[in-house]
């Protein structure tokens, strides 16, 4: 469900960062930075500039140690400068630097972007035109980030995750400062907020062109203060050592290993060892990656949404709309267990592409590893009070939205470790253990104002959390052998991601319960829910009932192939995702 927004309102005389972004929104055509051209194509020209001082390299031996340098007449350079051709290629040279350096300057002057209240459009291309654009109501994140050459140059690439396969709108490259200011207006504008009447953030005198670069380089990636954080929450780096030791890649590694180990000691063949060569410098560069993108991982709440920071030598940020979260899982490993770590993923309805960084971390971990008190805090940011709209209405105050969280919190403490009915689930039968030997007391599902929660796992525990308002269908399905224990699968359907919402092995009736009163609640938190314009004055008008009256009454399926049964449940106005599975 969406809102479009009216014509922006003129942009008001706020100082600091607003007011430098207020140019970039005007509604008018503008232009990227002046080193774009040479950050997109300066690795071309570096390679160039490599492979011509390679070859220089033996002619400046030979120039200092006469008969040191290699003679070899298949020299290119060598060639050139004993046939007395230096002029004509210097001079093709030059007309080659000239040809590239006016390309690409065209294709900066082709490259131009506008920011409407409604839109923000990117066209680009000389010779084939491209024009792209990404609806502020459909926004499902702003994305920051800043490799280690455009940090040197004080510039930073601006990504607009949208909704969609290769939906994605790209802003290489920008100023630091303007990325990060155009990123908030738009926020305030998809918000629905009429003006940007936050305060303006600590300003910072310019030292100079050369200091501030400096500052920029070893700048925090977060500044609480800047961007106006309330809570943040930071992954400490020994935690995060200890936890990619403990992962499922290094046992996996450890039994290779281990078995060409084996191997060596059964036939004597040492030849076997060189196998571990590639092994090794694969997985030591996949933990050093892993390692330095996940250092200062910090989880943030502000006014404009969720952020999410991280990176050393390269840094990258991307701020989440309230209201674009799909789905959330808290998952434990079972070599975490000891030490109480969990980790949350969630998705999102966006995928990279257009050239675009596909970048899964930031897409779909929001925390790599915390304790338990890190999970509460960090749910409490993501979905406050589970969806604070739908638990206290859209005109509530502060205090009850509060109390919601609260009751968040005592959820989420009944449900990591809980089995049997603790904590309000309603669990597997026992007749469940024939599916499910280990997990069946803990499989289960319960309700909570706004979300709907399901229980899963003994060995590797998780806990899904899926806001109603995002809800897209239901499904119930029973295949031969459930049908005769009598039990029954449930599957809530989101947008793709990691986190699938899936219970197996319930009780046939429990599993009709969850898919009626699912879908029961779920147009009800849709009727009320505003998150996707959370700043916006006015409270919406359309009431719950009449988003029930229009959606009707349930349909059911017919038996499918082998034997199985499904029935399916889609709210109005959420075709726009479907699902293969779910049968009308």
């Amino acid at each position: 469900m969406t809102f479009r927004p009216g014509p922006p309102p003129p942009a008001p005389p706020t100082k600091g960062n607003a007011a430098a972004a207020a140019p970039l929104t005007d509604g008018e055509w503008h232009r990227l930075h002046p080193l774009t051209p040479l950050l997109k194509g300066g690795i071309f020209l570096i390679v160039i500039l490599g492979y011509v001082l390679n070859s220089l390299r033996d002619q400046l031996v030979e120039l200092f140690i006469p008969g040191g340098g290699p003679q070899d007449d298949g020299d290119p350079v060598r060639f050139v400068y004993e046939h007395g051709a230096v002029g004509w290629v210097l001079l093709g040279v030059a007309v080659f630097l000239v040809v590239l350096i006016g390309l690409f300057y065209l294709s900066w002057r082709m490259h131009e972007f506008r920011v409407t209240g409604e839109i923000v459009e990117v066209r680009s291309g000389v010779l084939f035109r491209n024009h792209r654009k990404a609806r502020l109501d459909r926004i499902q994140g702003i994305n920051i980030s800043r490799p280690l050459v455009p940090r040197v140059f004080g510039t930073a690439k601006l990504e607009i995750a949208q909704a969609g396969n290769d939906a994605n709108v790209q802003l290489a490259y920008l100023g630091v400062k303007a990325a990060d200011d155009l990123r908030q207006r738009i926020l305030v504008l998809a918000s629905g907020a009429k003006d940007d009447d936050r305060g303006s953030g600590p300003s910072r005198a310019s030292n100079g062109m050369l200091q501030d670069r400096v500052d920029e380089m070893f700048s925090p990636e977060l500044d609480p203060a800047a961007v106006h954080a309330t809570r943040i929450v930071k992954v400490r780096p020994g935690r995060l050592i200890a936890s990619m030791l403990l992962s499922g890649t290094t046992v996996f590694i450890v039994l290779a290993v281990a078995a060409m180990i084996v191997s060596v000691a059964v036939t004597g063949e040492y030849g076997i060892l060189f196998g571990l060569f590639p092994a090794v410098i694969g997985a030591g560069s996949y933990y050093v990656r892993k390692f330095s993108r996940s250092l200062q991982y910090t989880i943030a709440e502000t006014r404009d949404g969720i952020r999410i920071g991280f990176g050393l030598v390269s840094t990258s940020n991307e701020t989440l709309p309230p209201g674009r979260i799909h789905a959330v899982s808290v998952a434990q490993p079972l070599l975490w267990r000891p030490f109480g770590w969990w980790d949350i993923r969630i998705n999102r309805a966006t995928s990279a592409g257009n050239g675009a960084s596909n970048n899964q971390q930031v897409s779909s971990i929001v925390l790599p590893v915390g304790t338990t008190a890190d999970v509460r805090e960090v749910l409490d940011i993501i979905l406050p009070g589970l969806v604070g709209t739908v638990v206290a209405g859209p005109e509530a105050s502060q205090e009850a939205l509060r109390e919601g969280s609260a009751e968040a919190v005592n959820v989420v403490d009944d449900s990591l470790t809980t089995t049997g009915d603790r904590g309000g689930f309603v669990h597997s039968p026992r007749r469940g253990a024939w599916l499910r030997p280990f997990a069946f007391r803990r499989n289960g599902y319960r309700f909570v104002q706004g979300a709907v929660l399901l229980r899963l796992g003994a060995v590797w525990r998780s806990l899904v959390i899926v806001p109603l308002p995002r809800v897209q269908s239901v499904k119930v399905e029973q295949g031969p052998l459930e049908r005769v224990l009598r039990l029954a699968t449930a599957h809530v359907h989101t947008v793709a991601g990691p986190v699938s919402a899936r219970v197996g092995a319930l009780d046939a009736r429990d599993a009709q319960r969850l898919w009626s009163e699912t879908a029961h609640r779920a147009v009800e938190a849709a009727a009320v829910d505003t998150s996707h314009r959370w700043r916006e004055r006015e409270a919406r008008p359309t009431p719950a009932a009449h988003a029930a009256d229009a959606w009707g009454a349930v349909s059911g399926a017919p038996a499918g192939p082998a034997g199985d049964r499904a029935t399916g449940t889609v709210p109005p106005g959420w075709g726009a995702v479907p699902s293969p599975e779910v049968a009308r």
